[in-house]
């Protein structure tokens, strides 16, 4: 198989979809890898690390999406990528379609088969390729926080950790999935007073035992959420659905309802934001405000840690990438139930209900489209 990596062309995304160990292994295992020129460079990635790894520089990314029979990728194409579409490609990367109804449009238009990072499931069940992204993405989240809260980025003036004689800062954490508990880990270690928010009791318990009661843990209600919320210096939004939009559980009402200054990270805006008055943002214009509250919601978080980001991806992305350059994207969605969740578009069908539900399109599951057979 040619495997294609493209270099990424989102505002400000840093990371590459496959490192020069990946390559090795699978130009070992007797497939080409096609790379865009300086594709790795802000990963601290050279050219030559990947030439030298069995890599073949292309020079533009046209080539590579033209010449490869599965390309990789870190972030969803965006419009101007779209051209590069056709009939019979592989896309591998992360997807997040629930909110971005013209890449669905654009897939199904070229039927091309998009295998979303943020749908694979393994044996058990959870989502190995969205999981060292959120684990990164809850532990900038403390850090962009934290930084935002200084007066000069338009917030109350706020030391999270406080002083002695001081109170620390009030760090509101909306639920309890990795980018909570990784949050959760960050904003404890500078010294914040910290509650997180879930609807799942069990969970709940469970954050108990691991923080050893040093976090406040609160059931997710609408009375609870606003309470939180008005006494926080700091909101961060971390609730998924997997492949869905993400619930409102922060209400415009209720952010009116804030301190001045205070700040919301929505790590949710991926997939459409946790927080009503969330709207994507870039690392090129981060930040707005509404009635005086801070919002930072850039959708690449971990683009600005690329060297960490990159090595964390990919190594949770390769075995899929290797599996899929072995038996061919047909046969490994046929074999692996995991790859076969994964699925977004194929042969141009939508084939992921909660994409469906959000887009309100019809959408058959992949081994239910008439060319499986």
């Amino acid at each position: 198989m040619i495997i294609g990596v493209p270099k990424e062309v989102k505002d400000h995304e840093t990371r590459v979809g496959i490192t020069p160990a990946g390559v090795k292994a699978l130009t070992e295992a007797g497939h080409k890898v096609l790379v865009e020129q300086n594709a790795g460079a802000l990963s601290a990635f050279a050219d030559e690390d990947f030439q030298e790894a069995g890599a073949e520089i292309v020079g533009g990314a046209p080539d590579v999406w033209g010449l490869a029979d599965m390309v990789v990728k870190v972030k969803e194409p965006v419009e101007k990528e779209y051209r590069n579409f056709r009939e019979g490609l592989v896309l591998f990367t992360y997807l997040h379609l629930a909110p971005l109804r013209g890449l669905t449009d654009a897939l199904l238009e070229k039927k091309v088969t998009g295998i979303a990072y943020e749908t694979v499931r393994d044996k058990a069940g959870t989502l190995p390729l969205l999981t060292p992204m959120s684990e990164v993405a809850g532990r900038m989240s403390v850090q962009v926080g934290a930084a935002y809260l200084e007066k000069e980025h338009g917030g109350r003036g706020v030391l999270l950790g406080g002083v002695p004689g001081v109170a620390p800062g009030n760090v509101c954490i909306i639920g309890g999935g990795i980018v909570g508990t990784n949050a959760a880990k960050i904003a404890l270690g500078m010294g914040a007073k910290v509650t997180l928010i879930d609807m799942n009791l069990n969970r709940l318990r469970e954050l108990d035992d691991i923080f050893g009661g040093r976090l406040y843990t609160v059931s997710s209600n609408s009375y609870n959420v606003e309470a939180a919320v008005r006494e926080a210096d700091l909101v961060i939004g971390g609730v998924l659905i997997p492949g869905a939009a993400a619930p409102k559980i922060v209400t415009k009402a209720m952010v009116e309802k804030m301190k001045k200054g205070a700040v919301i990270v929505d790590v949710a805006i991926d997939q459409g934001g946790c927080i009503e008055t969330a709207r994507p943002t870039t690392h090129s214009d981060p930040s707005y405000e509404v009635n005086g509250v801070v919002h930072y919601c850039v959708t690449n978080m971990p683009a600005a840690v690329p060297y960490t980001s990159t090595l964390a991806l990919t190594n949770a992305t390769f075995p899929y990438v290797m599996k899929l350059a072995k038996l061919g994207a047909r046969a490994a969605i046929h074999e692996d139930a995991g790859i076969a969740e994964g699925v977004n578009t194929y042969h141009g069908v939508l084939t992921y209900e909660a994409v469906a539900k959000a887009q309100d399109r019809e959408w058959k599951p992949v081994a239910g489209v008439d060319v499986w057979d």
